[in-house]
């Protein structure tokens, strides 16, 4: 199985800029990278544990919008959209997208972790889990067919065509989630799962159900990926500065449906296992065959706690550790 690689992209916080983000992925594509990933916020407030107070959001479509512009080969992937547009608002920037750079979108979905976000837009009582399910079946039908009449109890409308429709006729759809309903959706109806943070215990056991359920159902098994915080330096050492550890393991100890290491708590890195990327190129390399091993197909690295040396960890992973992993 051939692994693709991809970059979580500084769109958010105190190191988002046009510099890293137009310039940053088309070192990323010179450098052999296959894909570039966006998060989703409206009203964005940072993860305590995981970034600082700044609430600089740059918007996920948009973003991907201008990378397309200036690269050629890049997949343009969200990890993951939140539903608070309407689901024809997003079908026609997605089909809009599709029409400017090319077939290179990848649409992740995930319901969303702040109730804040769909207060302030008046959908607080939105059945958020199933407004994705909604989202997937209406951008199915609107991408292919015309005239399209839709009514499920969360979005409705009637006689309804969305051009321009998606270059090839359709647009990958994923579930974005960690948890095991997550995995389950996505065996069930989308085109690919991707978790975030992500223990391989874990992941190996979402992995398994998925399989059950899609041998029982006859449909695909879902593409696999996965977003792990990565830290590469020349030593282990300088990998893990910056990285802040105990932010890590706090999340990871609340994560109510993780496999829980021996001890029963997170309390080292090497607990950290699949949730975190750290150390030299060498050490990344054996880190990242043993996601492949477990099936992951398409493995995102997140730089988010450096940032601010994104040029020099595309250089690094692409001389020293993609070429090993090819």
């Amino acid at each position: 199985m051939t692994m693709k690689f991809g970059l979580l992209l500084p769109h958010f916080g105190e190191q988002a800029s046009r510099e890293k983000l137009l310039e940053g992925s088309k070192l990323a594509e010179d450098k052999g990278f296959d894909s570039v990933w966006v998060r989703d916020h409206l009203v964005f407030e940072p993860h305590g544990e995981m970034e600082k107070p700044n609430r600089t959001f740059y918007d996920a479509l948009t973003t991907l919008t201008a990378i397309g512009a200036v690269t050629e080969k890049l997949e343009l992937g969200t990890g993951s959209l939140i539903p608070f547009r309407h689901p024809l608002v997003t079908a026609l920037m997605a089909g809009t997208i599709t029409q400017l750079v090319g077939p290179r979108l990848i649409l992740g979905f995930g319901a969303g972790t702040f109730d804040h976000e769909f207060e302030a837009i008046g959908w607080g009582d939105l059945d958020r889990v199933e407004a994705v399910r909604s989202n997937a079946e209406i951008l199915k039908r609107v991408f292919t067919e015309n005239d399209v009449t839709y009514d499920d109890g969360v979005f409705s409308f009637e006689n309804v065509t969305i051009e321009p429709k998606p270059v090839g006729g359709r647009v990958p759809f994923w579930y974005c989630g960690a948890t095991p309903r997550s995995a389950r959706l996505a065996a069930e109806y989308a085109d690919g799962w991707m978790p975030g943070r992500i223990s391989l215990a874990t992941m190996d056991r979402r992995i398994q159900k998925m399989r059950e359920m899609t041998d029982a159902s006859g449909r695909p098994m879902p593409t696999v990926a996965v977003i792990p915080p990565t830290s590469i330096e020349e030593t282990r050492e300088e990998a893990l500065q910056h990285v802040n550890v105990p932010g890590l393991l706090a999340w990871a100890n609340k994560a109510k449906f993780a496999v829980k290491p021996p001890s029963g708590t997170f309390e080292t890195v090497e607990d950290l296992e699949g949730q975190l990327i750290v150390g030299n190129p060498d050490e990344a390399v054996e880190e990242i065959r043993k996601f492949q091993a477990l099936g992951v197909e398409h493995l995102v690295f997140d730089f988010r706690f450096k940032f601010d040396r994104f040029f020099e960890q595309i250089e690094l992973l692409g001389s020293e550790v993609l070429p090993k992993l090819r």
